[in-house]
């Protein structure tokens, strides 16, 4: 994969500061993680937090939000590690110096789904930017989230590389969880971006179908921030450390590329080592 070059650089990094995190100590065994949505939804998260729990005696606090949330927690110190996905965002934030480590763990695809009649003719082979061209061009109903998550930031990088401003009765501003965009989606027998680990989790519930995925433009990844403690002393920067150590570890890469392949027939994130 392309993020594999800077993933190694970024590993070697993490053993150089393993030994000057581990010196610091603290009792306090509760780590707020603000996450986006995606990775709560689905139910990976659980499995993560409870194995981690057994090995370290630190409790994670979820908080599922969108990746824009997430950071704007992290700015304010209301939280001690993110899981996010939207790279622009995540290098402003390490650039302004909120984040202290920031690692990618896992990924997927990001998909378009849509009825399966396909109405704007977007199946058959059209990369994402090609297909919102014809939802636009046939103004056929497209849900978008509008909240600044992740899912939300790549919905607006198609939208620039289509040379589209989607205005109109047909683009639905939605500020709704990707849960709830895809049910809104179903309903309206419209068309929507998101990630492909979220729809299969859901997909019993809908009758819209996957028209689009396996573009190059459409690649997920997902990265673990520890908040900047030097910023904001009350952060759990040992327990935030020690979730993405734990993260990147071997037992948790396999949990993480195991999870759903039982019920879904593939696993609905992948592990970056």
């Amino acid at each position: 994969m392309r993020f594999s070059k800077r993933l190694s650089i970024s590993l070697i990094s993490l053993f150089l500061i393993i030994p000057v995190a581990c010196k610091q100590k603290t009792e306090n065994k509760d780590v707020i993680l603000a996450t986006t949505t995606s990775v709560n939804d689905t139910g990976v998260l659980d499995v993560l937090m409870e194995k981690f729990r057994q090995e370290t005696g630190f409790n994670i606090k979820p908080i599922a939000v969108g990746s824009g949330e997430a950071m704007a927690m992290g700015k304010r110190g209301d939280a001690d590690v993110l899981v996010v996905h939207s790279p622009k965002d995540e290098e402003a934030f390490m650039k302004e110096g909120f984040g202290k480590n920031r690692l990618p763990v896992m990924y997927n695809y990001f998909i378009i789904v849509g009825p399966p009649e396909d109405p704007a003719g977007c199946a058959g082979g059209l990369s994402a930017s090609e297909a919102f061209k014809k939802i636009a061009e046939t103004k056929s109903i497209f849900v978008s989230r509008a909240d600044k998550s992740g899912t939300h930031k790549k919905e607006l990088d198609l939208w620039a590389n289509s040379a589209i401003t989607p205005i109109g009765d047909w683009y639905i501003k939605s500020q709704s969880s990707m849960a709830t965009v895809l049910q809104i989606t179903n309903d309206k027998n419209g068309y929507t971006l998101t990630d492909k680990a979220t729809y299969l989790a859901f997909k019993s519930k809908l009758s819209s179908k996957i028209i689009v995925e396996n573009s190059q433009e459409l690649l997920n990844i997902y990265c673990v921030i520890t908040v900047n403690q030097e910023k904001f002393s009350r952060v759990n920067y040992e327990g935030a450390f020690a979730w993405l150590t734990f993260l990147l570890s071997a037992d948790a890469q396999k949990l993480i590329g195991g999870f759903g392949k039982d019920k879904y027939g593939e696993p609905l994130f992948y592990p970056v080592k």
